[in-house]
């Protein structure tokens, strides 16, 4: 569908809303009357064309006629719908300019926070977290922004949103050889997660990706480690997870690559390791003398 007769109706109303702003005068005189209403007026304007860009995708004009709609909404004190229209600019800039797709949910997450409305701005924060990593690929800013979720989830008690971040930290931590702070990380999501019937499945889950992230440092820590999470949680003991971790540490006190490696095989033909779980097992797997450093 042909939407370039939207985008020259889209310019044309940006540029009556842009005259309507200035016949406007000053904000806040507005002496004569019927300023603060031409603006609302603009304000609307911006909006439509604003979608009428999305409709042409103009990505970038979208983007840029939602920023002006929310400097007005700002300018007359309207803090929700301010907020609002930088999202919808956010949104729209993501697919045409991260930089300043972060720029606007930044914006949001300013209003939203002063607002006490700190779920909402949890949420953005884990938006631009996902710009950092698939667009950006600045994994260090990733992190700070799901910590900053984390932490207001936290705040709020939604704990389980605030787990989904703190896992996505811990396992870029892990790969950025960060290796303590991961570990108290899974040791927290594990523990809150043991005691919950619905959640406590993935309890081990967690405390093996610990296990590992000890065995890398240091292979007494990984056996102290794991001693404590069976104590901790007896269903650990049982687990496939456990069994793995009880056969590599040892193949590793043996320096023996070959059963180690079949320790791993066994496992993965019942459980798929994805390339988290490979990466640390070859990390651990180098330490064995003489390693070529695979898995297969």
């Amino acid at each position: 569908m042909d939407n370039s007769g939207k985008e020259k109706e889209a310019i044309q109303l940006m540029a009556d809303a842009d005259k309507k702003v200035k016949s406007s005068g000053s904000f806040l005189g507005g002496m004569f009357g019927g300023g603060p209403q031409k603006v609302e007026e603009a304000c609307e304007m911006y909006c439509r064309a604003a979608n009428m860009f999305k409709m042409a995708k103009n990505w970038n004009a979208a983007g840029n006629a939602f920023c002006k709609a929310a400097r007005i909404h700002m300018q007359l004190q309207n803090k929700h719908d301010c907020a609002t229209s930088f999202i919808d600019a956010g949104n729209a800039f993501k697919k045409s300019d991260p930089n300043e797709a972060i720029k606007c949910l930044n914006a949001s997450i300013e209003i939203y926070t002063d607002m006490g409305r700190f779920t909402i701005a949890a949420k953005h924060h884990i938006n631009i977290a996902e710009i950092y990593e698939s667009e950006m690929v600045d994994i260090e800013k990733a992190i700070a922004h799901y910590e900053q979720a984390a932490d207001y989830y936290k705040g709020e008690e939604s704990n389980s949103s605030a787990n989904k971040c703190l896992l996505k930290v811990g396992g870029y931590a892990a790969q950025l050889e960060q290796y303590q702070k991961a570990i108290e990380i899974y040791e927290q999501v594990g523990a809150s997660t043991m005691d919950n019937p619905l959640l406590k499945y993935s309890a081990k889950e967690y405390f093996f990706k610990a296990s590992l992230c000890h065995f890398i440092v240091d292979e007494l820590n990984a056996k102290i480690a794991i001693e404590k999470y069976e104590e901790m949680f007896p269903a650990f003991t049982d687990s496939r997870e456990c069994k793995l971790l009880k056969k590599l540490l040892e193949a590793h006190e043996e320096q023996n690559s070959e059963a180690f490696t079949e320790a791993v095989k066994e496992f993965d033909s019942i459980s798929r390791l994805d390339q988290w779980h490979t990466t640390l097992l070859l990390r651990i797997k180098k330490t064995i003398q003489g390693d070529e450093g695979d898995l297969k």
